[in-house]
Order: C-alpha cells, then structure tokens, then sequence
C-alpha cells in the first residue's frame, strides 16, 4: 500500500512472532538505529522484526523553515520545547504509525508482542501513540524524549495500554532536551498510574553503551 510510510526493515528470523516500530528522532532516517541491533543479545527472543519508519520531510520552524525528516514542527528547543506544540503534525504522524502498527498485526504478529520505540521526537511518538492505542501492547521505549501534548494525556489515553511496560531513558548532559523535561513527563506518567522502568546516564542527546545494555535487557523481559 502506497499510503504507508517509507521502511527500513530488518529480520531476526524467517518467520517474525513480534515487531519492533522503531522511529528516528530530528533529521535523521530510518538507518539510524540499524546497527544497534546486532548488539541488543536478543537471542532468546522470538524472532523479530524490526521496522524503522522515515519521517516525513517537512519545514522545521527551529531550523529556519528548512526542510527535513520530522515527526512533527518544532518552534522551540531546550526548555521551551513544549510551547507551541505542534498538534496537527503529532497527530498526522499518529496516524502514520498506527497504520504500521496495523500493517504489522495484518503479517500476522500479535499487538501483544508489538513494542514502539523511539529516539527524541521518536521518543514524542511513542508516547503519543502508545498511549492512546487502543489494542494492548508489549511495550514503549522511550529514548531521550518526553511526553508530547502533556495536558491532553488524561483525557485520551486507552485503558488497553494502562499496564504496558514503559522503559524511558535520558542523558544527564542533554543540550537538546533537558533532563528535568523528561523526569516531568515520567512523573507525570507515574502519577497517571503507569509502569515506568526509568535509566539515566551521563550523557548528551545520543545513547550510550550501558544504555544499549539496558535496552536489550528491558526487551527480552517485554518479549519473552
């Protein structure tokens, strides 16, 4: 189907039982992620299928208008990223990604073994559509990112997904988003009553080694 969003795809095995959405943050692609697989120890998983969806290529207000792959518009960094949020562009990016998630139940995995992740404004739309999907998922990995539309979470989010596993993480030292922006949003989540599996490492907006550690670990608990 044409509709969908442009993949990159990667196998554990010839006949996958779960799937992994995995989605990149600011300007990058779809590869971003790809060599973090070989390092993840998933061997005692069920095969696996990764998909790292490309953004699509929109203006971003922080950089001038120019055009890149985003999840959404961006017209603030830093603390002030949560100002004048770009709800139509979260939401039409939602959408996307349910269409994949769908696509994903349609090649015959459970949404039960299904996990989103996401890095950045990845890390934003996982959150944005795990909470509010409406089928119980594995899991939501959320990598240097927060909660986007914070104050419309209550009120939307599906019970479905209340007890799903939530692993968040976050650089001490990050630039881009800083930390206390995302121990909001994991308090925030907390409060709301979900299971939070919090990290965070000395480190910028980037992953680190122990946090690679820390993922496949986290993954072969949701998976297994």
């Amino acid at each position: 189907m044409s509709d969908y969003l442009d993949t990159v795809e990667l196998q554990t095995g010839y006949t996958p039982t779960a799937s992994i959405i995995w989605m990149h943050g600011l300007g990058a692609s779809g590869h971003d992620f790809l060599s973090i697989v070989g390092e993840l120890d998933l061997h005692s998983c069920p095969h696996i299928r990764f998909v790292f969806p490309n953004a699509p290529q929109i203006p971003v207000t922080l950089n001038g208008g120019y055009i890149m792959p985003a999840w959404y518009d961006i017209a603030a960094a830093g603390t002030d990223i949560n100002k004048r949020e770009d709800e139509n562009g979260l939401r039409h990016s939602q959408v996307q990604i349910e269409a994949l998630i769908a696509r994903e139940i349609e090649r015959g995995v459970a949404a039960d073994k299904i996990v989103i992740a996401g890095f950045s404004q990845g890390c934003a739309m996982t959150l944005q559509v795990g909470l509010r999907h409406p089928q119980k998922l594995a899991g939501l990995m959320c990598l240097s990112g927060y909660v986007p539309l914070a104050d419309k979470v209550a009120d939307e989010r599906h019970v479905a997904n209340q007890h799903t596993p939530i692993f968040m993480v976050h650089g001490t030292a990050d630039p881009v988003i800083p930390i206390q922006r995302a121990e909001q949003s994991r308090d925030l989540l907390k409060q709301l009553g979900y299971q939070i599996e919090w990290h965070d490492y000395w480190m910028q907006h980037s992953v680190s080694p122990q946090e690679v550690i820390d993922i496949g670990h986290w993954l072969r608990k949701v998976l297994n």
